[in-house]
């Protein structure tokens, strides 16, 4: 990794954390480690062919660091204060933004001291882009932390194209409109050329927000900016549409063909006494992602004998999230009471009913719980897309196994040959879970050849290079002859995406 101080770059990407981890070994010694994510991989290439820069947090607070290059990624860290995370991100990200985003499945707090936080945190955010990028360079920012950069942007630097994708869902107005800054919020993402989300519906409600709340007029996907007098800006066309992003399918189905890794799915099973149906669920620890919902649904299956705990078995895996705040705490409890619970009544000395793990695992060991899986359940509250669903179809390569998934994840507009649940009608969450484990495998082998099919087709290149592509031609609308030099070099950058 060597140091780079001081260049401009044509492409940059702005974030709220960084796509490495700083790492300390046993011995005290400090590394920057590559982070898996979906994110990382789709951008990773254009980063790579563009020379480009990243601008994020590093992840500790009170840590300042000198730009640097990893795995040919040009980093640039951007300083947050134990303050800056407990009121921007812990506070107003996640407390306010991510519930109130959710269709406020958990009550948002409103509190001006953070409002004040988010402001000052992307405005430090925007400030250290405009300081890399050249001159009618390409910044795409990513995501509900730093909805006020692309406006900040698009003030100090006109010559910028920009970028904007929401990566959680965007809530229908009556919801929206209980925020206290909602026309900031809005103002703020029209700074951009181009503002992606997961849904279709979600777009739309950003589309009425702006109406409503700004008076804009709206053409199909475009919105009208107009010009601003006291800033001499001229009107614009800004596009606001679904990209339903994806995965890295080939990297999940090369890996599930490795034969360590299915011995490793073998593994899992006996280690679970090998019972005829093996289910899993894979979350965050998140109050949106409908745990206890499932939880309740396989306890009253047990109960009411429709099931048994000889024959089938729950793994569940809930990552930690957002440790400090209480929600979370919260939750994290009510699912380890339950979770005892159903297993106290029905496990026996052989058989538990639900393997319980409140940790994260590698991609490898990932894969290795999908292919052993029989039933993936999804059932997410609401949820901008939920690439579990998407990274278990892409490890089935041996066309079986069952997805049973929420109507209010993203991902079910597009695998509509998953057994699709309304999470919140038990009833019918049972009843799937049942026609799941009892469905013949010529039918789980129809409908997973037909959503591997859309899962390898539409993956995460596919992703960035459409919106990429929708991006370049937006800038084109207001390019100079400076910008057209880093918009055709992107235009090249996407061709090689779309060629891997």
């Amino acid at each position: 990794m060597t140091p780079k101080t001081h260049n401009r770059y044509d492409f940059v990407v702005v974030s709220n954390r960084l796509p490495v981890d700083r790492i300390i070994s046993p011995e005290g010694d400090a590394s920057w480690q590559h982070s898996p994510g979906g994110l990382v991989t789709a951008l990773e290439p254009v980063m790579q062919a563009t020379d480009g820069a990243w601008v994020g947090w590093a992840g500790q607070p009170d840590l300042e660091f000198e730009p640097f290059v990893s795995d040919g990624i040009h980093i640039v860290p951007v300083a947050l204060s134990a303050d800056d995370i407990e009121n921007y991100y812990e506070g107003f990200s996640n407390d306010t933004l991510w519930p109130l985003y959710h269709d406020v499945i958990a009550p948002p707090s409103y509190h001006r001291e953070w409002w004040e936080s988010y402001v000052a945190v992307n405005r430090r955010f925007a400030d250290a882009a405009v300081a890399v990028a050249a001159e009618g360079a390409v910044v795409w920012v990513q995501d509900y932390q730093l909805q006020l950069v692309p406006k900040m942007l698009r003030t100090a630097r006109p010559d910028l194209t920009i970028g904007f994708f929401n990566h959680i869902p965007f809530p229908p107005y009556g919801i929206y409109s209980q925020l206290p800054w909602r026309t900031q919020i809005i103002d703020g993402l029209l700074g951009a050329d181009v503002i992606g989300f997961q849904r279709v519906a979600d777009a739309s409600n950003f589309q009425r927000a702006a109406r409503r709340l700004l008076g804009s007029v709206t053409k199909s996907a475009y919105i009208e900016v107009q010009a601003d007098d006291a800033t001499g800006a001229a009107s614009r066309r800004v596009l606001a549409k679904a990209f339903p992003i994806s995965i890295d399918s080939s990297s999940f189905e090369e890996m599930a063909r490795d034969p360590a890794i299915q011995a490793r799915a073998r593994e899992i099973r006996e280690g679970l006494g090998n019972p005829k149906t093996v289910m899993l669920g894979v979350d965050r620890l998140d109050y949106t992602k409908g745990i206890g919902h499932r939880l309740k649904a396989f306890g009253e299956l047990l109960a009411e004998g429709r099931i048994e705990v000889e024959d089938v078995t729950l793994v569940q895996v809930a990552s930690p999230s957002r440790e400090r705040v209480a929600a979370y705490m919260q939750l994290r409890d009510e699912i380890e009471l339950t979770v005892g619970r159903i297993n106290g009544d029905f496990g026996t000395m052989s058989h538990q009913a639900i393997s319980y793990h409140h940790h994260g695992y590698p991609r490898e060991e990932m894969v290795a719980l999908y292919l052993a899986a029989d039933v993936m359940l999804v059932t997410a509250l609401r949820d901008g897309m939920n690439l579990v669903a998407k990274e278990y179809v892409a490890s089935r390569f041996d066309d079986d196994g069952v997805l049973v998934l929420s109507e209010f994840a993203g991902a079910s507009d597009e695998l509509r040959r998953s057994l699709r649940i309304n999470p919140h009608d038990i009833d019918g969450l049972k009843d799937a879970i049942v026609q799941a484990i009892e469905m013949p495998r010529v039918e789980r082998q129809r409908r997973m050849r037909s959503m591997r099919k859309l899962v390898l087709a539409n993956d995460v290149a596919r992703w960035s290079a459409e919106f990429l592509t929708a991006l370049r031609a937006a800038g084109d609308n207001n390019a100079t002859d400076d910008d057209d030099d880093a918009l055709g070099e992107l235009e090249v950058t996407i061709e090689r995406i779309r060629r891997r």
